[in-house]
Protein backbone atom coordinates (compact mmCIF):
# COMPACT_ATOMS: atom_id res chain seq x y z
CA UNK A 1 0.00 0.00 0.00
CA UNK A 2 1.32 3.43 -0.93
CA UNK A 3 2.11 5.74 2.01
CA UNK A 4 -0.21 8.65 2.75
CA UNK A 5 1.01 12.22 2.41
CA UNK A 6 1.37 12.58 6.16
CA UNK A 7 3.38 9.37 6.37
CA UNK A 8 5.84 10.99 3.96
CA UNK A 9 5.99 14.21 5.97
CA UNK A 10 8.51 14.99 8.70
CA UNK A 11 6.87 14.86 12.13
CA UNK A 12 7.37 17.69 14.60
CA UNK A 13 8.93 16.29 17.79
CA UNK A 14 7.94 16.85 21.41
CA UNK A 15 4.21 17.42 20.95
CA UNK A 16 1.78 16.64 23.78
CA UNK A 17 -1.02 14.11 23.46
CA UNK A 18 -3.76 15.42 21.17
CA UNK A 19 -1.48 17.76 19.21
CA UNK A 20 0.03 16.80 15.85
CA UNK A 21 2.61 18.57 13.72
CA UNK A 22 4.19 17.96 10.33
CA UNK A 23 6.55 19.51 7.80
CA UNK A 24 5.98 18.54 4.20
CA UNK A 25 8.94 17.95 1.89
CA UNK A 26 9.93 18.16 -1.76
CA UNK A 27 9.08 14.46 -2.15
CA UNK A 28 5.44 15.23 -1.36
CA UNK A 29 5.13 17.86 -4.07
CA UNK A 30 4.23 21.54 -3.90
CA UNK A 31 1.27 23.02 -2.04
CA UNK A 32 1.71 26.45 -3.63
CA UNK A 33 -0.27 27.96 -6.50
CA UNK A 34 2.47 30.10 -8.01
CA UNK A 35 4.19 27.56 -10.24
CA UNK A 36 3.47 26.27 -13.74
CA UNK A 37 2.20 22.97 -12.33
CA UNK A 38 -1.42 22.23 -13.31
CA UNK A 39 -3.72 23.60 -10.63
CA UNK A 40 -5.64 20.31 -10.61
CA UNK A 41 -2.53 18.50 -9.36
CA UNK A 42 -2.07 21.01 -6.53
CA UNK A 43 -5.72 20.82 -5.52
CA UNK A 44 -5.50 17.03 -5.55
CA UNK A 45 -2.61 17.25 -3.10
CA UNK A 46 -4.61 19.50 -0.76
CA UNK A 47 -7.59 17.14 -1.01
CA UNK A 48 -5.43 14.16 -0.10
CA UNK A 49 -4.03 16.09 2.84
CA UNK A 50 -7.53 16.76 4.15
CA UNK A 51 -8.38 13.07 3.82
CA UNK A 52 -5.25 12.15 5.78
CA UNK A 53 -6.07 14.67 8.51
CA UNK A 54 -9.57 13.23 8.82
CA UNK A 55 -7.99 10.02 10.14
CA UNK A 56 -7.11 12.02 13.26
CA UNK A 57 -10.58 13.52 13.60
CA UNK A 58 -9.41 16.78 12.01
CA UNK A 59 -12.19 18.26 9.87
CA UNK A 60 -10.94 21.84 9.44
CA UNK A 61 -7.79 22.91 7.57
CA UNK A 62 -6.68 26.55 7.57
CA UNK A 63 -4.20 28.31 5.31
CA UNK A 64 -3.92 31.76 3.70
CA UNK A 65 -2.53 33.88 0.91
CA UNK A 66 0.43 35.28 2.85
CA UNK A 67 1.81 38.81 2.53
CA UNK A 68 4.91 38.76 4.80
CA UNK A 69 3.11 40.71 7.49
CA UNK A 70 2.26 40.16 11.14
CA UNK A 71 -1.52 39.75 11.08
CA UNK A 72 -2.74 36.74 13.07
CA UNK A 73 -6.29 35.37 12.97
CA UNK A 74 -7.93 33.27 15.69
CA UNK A 75 -10.12 30.47 14.33
CA UNK A 76 -13.08 28.84 16.06
CA UNK A 77 -15.32 25.92 15.10
CA UNK A 78 -18.72 25.81 13.45
CA UNK A 79 -17.45 24.94 9.97
CA UNK A 80 -15.84 22.07 8.10
CA UNK A 81 -13.50 21.90 5.14
CA UNK A 82 -10.61 23.97 3.82
CA UNK A 83 -10.39 27.67 4.64
CA UNK A 84 -7.98 29.89 2.70
CA UNK A 85 -7.76 33.41 4.05
CA UNK A 86 -6.31 36.51 2.43
CA UNK A 87 -3.55 38.77 3.67
CA UNK A 88 -2.83 36.70 6.80
CA UNK A 89 0.48 35.24 7.97
CA UNK A 90 -0.52 33.64 11.27
CA UNK A 91 -3.26 31.43 12.66
CA UNK A 92 -4.30 30.49 16.20
CA UNK A 93 -6.93 28.09 17.54
CA UNK A 94 -7.99 26.15 20.60
CA UNK A 95 -10.75 24.26 18.78
CA UNK A 96 -10.25 20.48 18.52
CA UNK A 97 -10.43 19.05 15.02
CA UNK A 98 -8.58 22.00 13.47
CA UNK A 99 -5.30 22.07 11.52
CA UNK A 100 -3.37 25.30 10.90
CA UNK A 101 -0.85 25.57 8.07
CA UNK A 102 1.63 28.02 6.55
CA UNK A 103 3.41 27.77 3.19
CA UNK A 104 7.18 28.23 3.06
CA UNK A 105 10.25 27.86 0.82
CA UNK A 106 13.08 29.60 2.77
CA UNK A 107 10.85 31.46 5.24
CA UNK A 108 10.47 29.90 8.69
CA UNK A 109 7.39 27.88 9.66
CA UNK A 110 6.86 28.73 13.34
CA UNK A 111 4.64 26.29 15.22
CA UNK A 112 3.57 27.07 18.77
CA UNK A 113 1.61 24.90 21.19
CA UNK A 114 0.43 24.86 24.77
CA UNK A 115 -0.01 21.54 26.61
CA UNK A 116 -3.67 22.39 27.31
CA UNK A 117 -4.51 22.63 23.62
CA UNK A 118 -3.79 26.07 22.19
CA UNK A 119 -1.82 26.12 18.92
CA UNK A 120 -0.45 28.63 16.42
CA UNK A 121 1.13 28.45 12.96
CA UNK A 122 3.11 31.49 11.81
CA UNK A 123 4.85 32.34 8.52
CA UNK A 124 8.05 34.25 9.32
CA UNK A 125 10.29 35.62 6.60
CA UNK A 126 12.58 38.52 7.38
CA UNK A 127 9.70 41.02 7.08
CA UNK A 128 7.43 39.06 9.38
CA UNK A 129 10.27 38.57 11.83
CA UNK A 130 11.03 42.29 11.84
CA UNK A 131 7.31 42.98 12.34
CA UNK A 132 7.39 40.49 15.27
CA UNK A 133 4.79 38.03 14.07
CA UNK A 134 6.01 35.61 16.74
CA UNK A 135 5.02 38.12 19.42
CA UNK A 136 1.62 38.51 17.77
CA UNK A 137 1.04 34.76 17.76
CA UNK A 138 2.08 34.30 21.37
CA UNK A 139 -0.10 37.24 22.41
CA UNK A 140 -3.08 35.72 20.58
CA UNK A 141 -2.59 32.48 22.51
CA UNK A 142 -2.35 34.43 25.77
CA UNK A 143 -5.68 36.10 24.92
CA UNK A 144 -7.19 32.59 24.82
CA UNK A 145 -5.81 31.78 28.27
CA UNK A 146 -2.52 30.09 27.33
CA UNK A 147 0.39 31.86 29.09
CA UNK A 148 3.54 32.43 27.05
CA UNK A 149 5.75 30.86 29.71
CA UNK A 150 3.90 27.56 29.25
CA UNK A 151 4.12 27.52 25.45
CA UNK A 152 6.56 25.64 23.22
CA UNK A 153 7.96 27.07 19.99
CA UNK A 154 9.29 25.04 17.04
CA UNK A 155 11.23 26.76 14.27
CA UNK A 156 11.06 24.53 11.21
CA UNK A 157 13.33 24.03 8.20
CA UNK A 158 14.24 27.37 6.60
CA UNK A 159 17.19 29.03 4.94
CA UNK A 160 20.15 29.06 7.32
CA UNK A 161 22.29 32.04 8.24
CA UNK A 162 25.24 30.85 6.14
CA UNK A 163 23.05 30.79 3.02
CA UNK A 164 21.09 33.99 3.53
CA UNK A 165 23.02 37.04 2.34
CA UNK A 166 20.94 40.23 2.49
CA UNK A 167 21.28 43.97 2.07
CA UNK A 168 21.73 46.54 4.83
CA UNK A 169 18.01 47.42 4.82
CA UNK A 170 17.14 43.84 5.76
CA UNK A 171 19.82 43.62 8.44
CA UNK A 172 18.68 46.94 9.90
CA UNK A 173 15.01 45.90 9.95
CA UNK A 174 15.61 42.48 11.48
CA UNK A 175 18.14 43.55 14.12
CA UNK A 176 16.69 46.98 14.87
CA UNK A 177 19.99 48.80 14.40
CA UNK A 178 21.74 50.50 11.48
CA UNK A 179 23.85 48.49 9.03
CA UNK A 180 25.85 49.97 6.13
CA UNK A 181 26.65 46.95 4.00
CA UNK A 182 25.57 43.47 3.04
CA UNK A 183 25.74 40.59 5.47
CA UNK A 184 24.20 37.31 6.50
CA UNK A 185 21.18 36.92 8.72
CA UNK A 186 19.99 33.86 10.63
CA UNK A 187 16.27 34.52 10.82
CA UNK A 188 15.63 31.50 13.01
CA UNK A 189 18.20 32.71 15.54
CA UNK A 190 16.41 36.07 15.70
CA UNK A 191 13.07 34.32 16.14
CA UNK A 192 14.54 32.20 18.92
CA UNK A 193 15.70 35.36 20.69
CA UNK A 194 12.21 36.86 20.35
CA UNK A 195 10.65 33.69 21.77
CA UNK A 196 13.01 33.65 24.73
CA UNK A 197 12.23 37.31 25.37
CA UNK A 198 8.62 36.21 25.84
CA UNK A 199 9.91 33.60 28.33
CA UNK A 200 8.37 30.64 26.53
CA UNK A 201 8.94 27.22 28.08
CA UNK A 202 11.01 25.83 25.23
CA UNK A 203 12.38 26.78 21.81
CA UNK A 204 13.43 24.07 19.35
CA UNK A 205 15.09 24.76 15.99
CA UNK A 206 15.00 22.12 13.24
CA UNK A 207 18.27 21.08 11.64
CA UNK A 208 17.17 21.44 8.02
CA UNK A 209 18.16 24.29 5.72
CA UNK A 210 15.96 24.78 2.67
CA UNK A 211 18.95 25.92 0.58
CA UNK A 212 21.58 23.45 1.84
CA UNK A 213 19.21 20.48 1.70
CA UNK A 214 17.45 21.00 -1.62
CA UNK A 215 17.01 17.25 -2.03
CA UNK A 216 14.52 17.49 0.87
CA UNK A 217 13.08 21.01 0.66
CA UNK A 218 12.05 23.72 -1.79
CA UNK A 219 14.12 26.93 -1.80
CA UNK A 220 12.83 30.16 -3.33
CA UNK A 221 16.35 31.61 -3.40
CA UNK A 222 17.56 28.59 -5.33
CA UNK A 223 14.86 29.13 -7.95
CA UNK A 224 12.19 26.67 -6.80
CA UNK A 225 8.55 27.61 -7.39
CA UNK A 226 7.28 24.87 -5.07
CA UNK A 227 6.04 25.50 -1.56
CA UNK A 228 6.02 23.31 1.55
CA UNK A 229 3.66 23.31 4.50
CA UNK A 230 4.27 23.61 8.21
CA UNK A 231 1.21 22.13 9.94
CA UNK A 232 0.07 22.00 13.56
CA UNK A 233 -3.25 20.46 14.53
CA UNK A 234 -5.53 19.57 17.41
CA UNK A 235 -7.02 16.11 17.10
CA UNK A 236 -10.81 15.92 17.08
Amino acid sequence: MAPTLLQLAESVPGLPVGVRGWMTTRAMGSFGFGSSEPVAAVFDRWNHLQADLAEYGIERLVCAHQVHGADVVTHTGGWRGWLRGMGVDGHVTATPGTALSVTVADCTPVLVWHPRGGIAALHAGWRGTAARILDAGVSALEALGFPAEECNVWLGPAICGACYEVGPEVLSAVHGTCFDGKGYVDVRAVLAEQARARRVARVTTADGCSRCHRERYFSHRAGDAGRMLGIVALEG
